[in-house]
């Protein structure tokens, strides 16, 4: 059964209910794969992100960053033998070039490692995004983007949806009506568990249109 988290970001660390689910889920610990959203800057390791794990205990055998220091066939063998694969918060656009470039998204797909992502992470998971100026995006023109399609949905991940409600409804509606869009904060995480989506922290659905908070379940 495979397992998917799309987390928004967490300022200190995981919650301790949160962290206990991680937990259960996450029993093969060998090696953990992280890539970098920002692969052509090598000092970013990923730091944050893995002392979320520490703090929760969850520690790994190995650790390995992929970012342009590593070749493309080694970045996917190592995709291959990851028990975690964690796709690091930070720039959604540079990290799905690089995910493209790398051709690391059919690997992905394939594994059976526990798949994670935080902000950037989570956004570039999902089915598609909308790349888009009004949300955030440094770009020009807003785009729809493929992301690595682990489930049928789109992600809206660490963003200041509370404030912006209705700005995020006019951007994201056309997309609504062809999947669903989840769309959260800080401090939140959506779980897939085979068929089963279950919700940490203030998650709403964006759905034809309408958006909706969805009950905590973790």
């Amino acid at each position: 059964m495979k397992t998917h988290y799309y987390l928004g970001w967490f300022n200190h660390f995981i919650p301790e209910d949160l962290a206990r689910v991680l937990q259960e889920d996450i029993t093969d610990r060998k090696s953990i794969v992280m890539i970098s959203s920002n692969p052509v800057i090598y000092e970013e390791v990923g730091a944050t992100e893995r002392s979320w794990l520490d703090v929760a205990g969850i520690t790994f055998d190995e650790y390995h960053l992929i970012n342009y220091q590593v070749q493309k066939g080694d970045a996917q063998a190592l995709v291959q033998k990851a028990s975690v694969i964690f796709l690091l918060g930070g720039n959604p656009v540079k990290q799905n070039e690089f995910l493209m470039e790398y051709e690391l998204s059919g690997f992905i797909k394939q594994s059976n490692a526990v798949v994670m992502g935080a902000s950037a992470g989570a956004i570039n998971m999902s089915a598609k995004w909308l790349c888009s100026k009004k949300l955030g995006f440094e770009v020009e023109t807003s785009s729809l983007i493929d992301g690595v399609g682990l489930d049928d949905f789109s992600v809206l991940s660490h963003y200041d949806l509370e404030n912006n409600t209705d700005l995020v409804l006019s951007e994201l509606s056309p997309l609504s009506h062809e999947m669903d869009i989840y769309a959260s904060n800080k401090d939140c995480a959506i779980r897939v568990k085979g068929t089963q989506i279950d919700i940490y922290g203030n998650v709403y659905v964006i759905s034809d249109s309408v958006i909706q908070k969805l009950d905590a379940t973790l």
